[in-house]
């Protein structure tokens, strides 16, 4: 024991006397300032607000970080912070300030949306599924959240290439807003790129109710047509999208392929050269022209077209091929030989090159390459129909035993 604790007070010295006083005195002081500091807390947080609220970000973004560093327990200056961010579209630095005051407070009202909204505008839509799709699994059936979160999930697997995915989202958010031709347009595409045909005719059907005239969802609906081996549907519809828009990108390229694939070739070559009209420079549109040229006897204006395709871009297959037949009709065997030689290489296992080459070393008394060639041909040919053969055998006996179920275990 200390042997001041047993003298009188009178006798201990004057520091010891004085400790309680000076305890006490510090808590007093202490306690007093917690008011002042709260109320400096409030009217910086209101400052912060009120900039913010006045789109003043940096100095709001000063004050939100000021009030930050006074409350490092506290979330609300954190998602502010991110939210100023998110305005100036740093997402980056948003969704880190964010993810800050999640960890401080997961329950912050909207703070997950501002996250998920921030990883979305970012271009990160596998984060945005991994945000919402638990937030909308408990959301109420509807709701306006609900419409929202459906519509950010379908968008974020169609930006991901996931159209599969993003269907049914686009078409419960389509539901809730019906009269949206913009929605609308981009489920039809995503049902397009899911080969889900059916679908693209049904949103377009929906669009024609509203009296909308698009050539964009006439082309939509020619593009699934043509999918489902209806190609006179798919024409009328290429039709109606150029008589709506003739200046729609690839609307008279549509057109002509169609016209193309039933040999309405003078029609066809029309369309092309529209196609040409609007997009002077558009490869495919021109090597087409030129084998309708070709196909109509139409030599000089073919080669030209091939020439100048093959001069721009010696890599497209169908000019090189079009440019070796054209060449052989002229009696140029060397150039054809070059052409054809050419396409081979571009595409070894086509049939219709090596088919061509066959014949151009016939024609030149080469019979050795040529029966070479025509065996070449034969082997592709009886190579695709084994594979269709055992595609065949693979196939479901019919449709119904296809969609049956398995029969329970016993």
């Amino acid at each position: 024991m200390d042997h001041r604790d047993i003298l009188p007070p009178h006798r201990r010295p004057a520091f010891a006397r004085s400790a309680p006083c000076i305890l006490a005195l510090a808590l007093a002081l202490a306690l007093a300032a917690l008011p002042l500091r709260a109320a400096a807390q409030s009217n910086l947080r209101a400052t912060a607000f009120a900039l913010e609220q006045a789109g003043k970000n940096a100095e709001a973004e000063a004050a939100w970080r000021k009030l930050a560093a006074e409350s490092p327990s506290n979330a609300e200056p954190l998602a502010h912070i991110g939210l100023l961010e998110a305005r100036q579209e740093h997402y980056a630095a948003a969704e880190a300030f964010y993810r800050k005051a999640l960890a401080i407070n997961p329950a912050m009202p909207g703070l997950r949306l501002n996250l998920g909204l921030a990883y979305f505008k970012g271009g990160d839509y596998r984060e945005t599924i991994h945000i919402f799709e638990p937030m909308l699994k408990a959301q109420p059936a509807h709701s306006a959240q609900t419409d929202r979160l459906t519509l950010l999930l379908g968008m974020s697997h169609y930006g991901l290439g996931e159209y599969r995915a993003a269907t049914p989202y686009l078409m419960r958010a389509s539901a809730s807003d019906p009269q949206n031709l913009t929605l609308l347009l981009t489920l039809a595409h995503s049902c397009l790129l899911s080969s889900q045909f059916q679908c693209v005719l049904d949103a377009w059907h929906r669009m024609v109710a509203l009296n909308a005239e698009s050539a964009e969802a006439d082309m939509l609906a020619g593009e699934a047509l043509d999918a489902m081996k209806d190609t006179d549907g798919a024409i009328r519809e290429f039709r109606a999208a150029a008589a709506a828009n003739p200046k729609e990108p690839n609307v008279h390229f549509g057109l002509g392929y169609l016209l193309w694939t039933r040999s309405q070739y003078a029609e066809a070559a029309q369309q092309f050269q529209a196609e040409l009209a609007n997009n002077p420079g558009y490869t495919n549109a021109m090597q087409y022209l030129a084998d309708c040229e070709l196909q109509m006897g139409q030599l000089d204006r073919a080669q030209a077209l091939l020439e100048a395709i093959v001069k721009s871009d010696p890599s497209v297959f169908m000019a090189r091929l079009d440019l070796g037949i054209l060449y052989g009709k002229r009696n140029r065997n060397e150039d054809a030989l070059r052409e054809l030689k050419a396409a081979a290489a571009i595409k070894p296992d086509d049939v219709s090159v090596h088919w061509q080459l066959a014949r151009l070393y016939r024609n030149m008394g080469d019979r050795t390459q040529a029966r070479r060639e025509f065996d070449t041909t034969r082997t592709l040919n009886q190579a695709a129909d084994t594979a269709l053969v055992n595609l065949m055998a693979h196939a479901p006996k019919s449709a119904a035993a296809a969609a049956a179920p398995d029969a329970p275990q016993k």
